[in-house]
């Protein structure tokens, strides 16, 4: 089991730190007409959105997170990684394909879309190489960390996906579109730091775990082991020592 670096628990931190900061700023800066209930988090970097370089710099980096925590995150599996990747360079490509003033963007609708199915769905890409049941082939494997376990992201991606479908019923024939955005992402955003937090207190747990202790250390220069295949050391037994 691969150790979690500190830098990669800061990095998943930050993830959601930086949404709700960048939308938090941004629409402070936006008309007074701007309603974060009604209103996306798209249009606040959107071409006549007011200062769009603040949400534009909080969903680069966002999906520079997103990337970092794919390329360390060892104990999800490669499924569950590449999942992750897709969803950062998704989220990045947001900030390539801006929402138009008037009407929609094919192209940011198919990089939010992406971006949202694959954030929701990587969760559940450690049910596709994690065996179920005792491994008779590796005995002495360490348990899965609970974040990776096949119940747990199969549940996860369950739970996203009823947001996402929220956020679909919104944006069809709802009001509360921002509101029901706004809720998804932090979910999203909020999972990769939860399974970055497992990952690492499972290794900790194994790497302590491994190896016990007993008594103190000993010196070995100068002691020399006996021989299996020579005779015995010590008196024989049956026979009494003789005395010089």
């Amino acid at each position: 089991m691969r150790p979690v670096p500190n830098w990669a628990v800061a990095t998943a931190a930050a993830a959601p730190v930086l949404l709700v900061a960048g939308w938090t700023v941004a629409q402070a800066r936006q008309p007074v007409g701007y309603d974060p209930v009604r209103d996306t988090i798209s249009e606040l970097a959107g071409q006549d959105a007011t200062d769009a370089w603040i949400m534009v710099v909080a969903l680069v980096l966002l999906g520079c997170c997103y990337l970092s925590v794919a390329a360390v995150l060892h104990a999800a599996g490669l499924p569950s990684r590449f999942l992750l990747a897709i969803g950062g360079v998704a989220t990045i490509a947001l900030v390539a394909f801006p929402r138009p003033p008037v009407g929609g963007s094919l192209s940011h609708g198919v990089a939010a879309t992406v971006a949202v199915l694959a954030l929701v769905l990587w969760p559940a890409g450690s049910a596709l190489r994690l065996p179920r049941g005792h491994d008779t082939e590796h005995p002495t494997r360490p348990e899965p960390p609970w974040a990776f376990r096949r119940a747990v992201g199969l549940s996860t991606t369950l739970v996203l996906l009823a947001l996402f479908g929220w956020c679909a019923f919104e944006v069809t024939s709802g009001s509360r579109t921002g509101l029901a955005e706004r809720v998804t992402a932090v979910a999203v955003s909020l999972w990769p730091l939860l399974a970055v937090l497992s990952a690492r207190r499972a290794h900790l747990a194994w790497s302590t775990g491994g190896t016990i202790r007993v008594g103190p250390d000993l010196p070995t220069i100068g002691v020399v082991p006996p021989d299996p295949l020579g005779p015995p050391s010590g008196p024989t037994p049956g026979r009494p020592d003789r005395l010089p």
